[in-house]
């Protein structure tokens, strides 16, 4: 089953609204924004890092980076590291690399939300592929996911 297919029968099982669009190939959360002609603030990047307790996924706007120390120090954690490509692969084995989806409950990973993305009625992410992308409202994300919100982008 391709990563699109596992999303969309995720969303469906729990009856959640969705759009999946198709656009030219993206390799950056930036670019899906371009390519999809939406706001760079409203389109969540997938960033996975290693700690103390193991990996998790940290989600913010495309228009952000991740503060890898401000995320060690909210979450208590004595290090923090990003996940390398090689243990990308191995996680998420149906998606492409960089194209992760921000469903750690697919995973078995948490998920914490930067607080940015909290004003946004509606996000978009890739779905496993540089080319596909699910729109999604923010608030049907976030009671499928139970992300900790905490801020840590700039």
């Amino acid at each position: 089953m391709t990563m699109l297919r596992r999303i969309e029968n995720y969303l469906g099982d729990h009856h959640m609204s969705y759009v999946h669009t198709v656009h030219r190939n993206a390799l950056t959360a930036r670019d899906v924004a371009h390519n999809e002609h939406i706001s760079e603030h409203k389109v969540a990047k997938t960033v996975v890092f290693h700690g103390d307790n193991g990996y998790g996924i940290a989600v913010l706007p495309a228009s952000a980076l991740v503060d890898l120390q401000e995320l060690r120090v909210l979450l208590g954690l004595t290090h923090v590291r990003l996940a390398t490509e090689a243990e990308l692969a191995r996680l998420f084995p149906e998606s492409e690399l960089g194209a992760m989806p921000p469903f750690g409950n697919l995973f078995g990973l948490p998920v914490y939300l930067d607080s940015s993305l909290c004003n946004e009625d509606m996000i978009a992410f890739s779905a496993g592929t540089h080319r596909d992308a699910i729109h999604i409202r923010l608030r049907d994300f976030e009671r499928l996911e139970r992300p900790v919100v905490v801020p840590f982008a700039f």
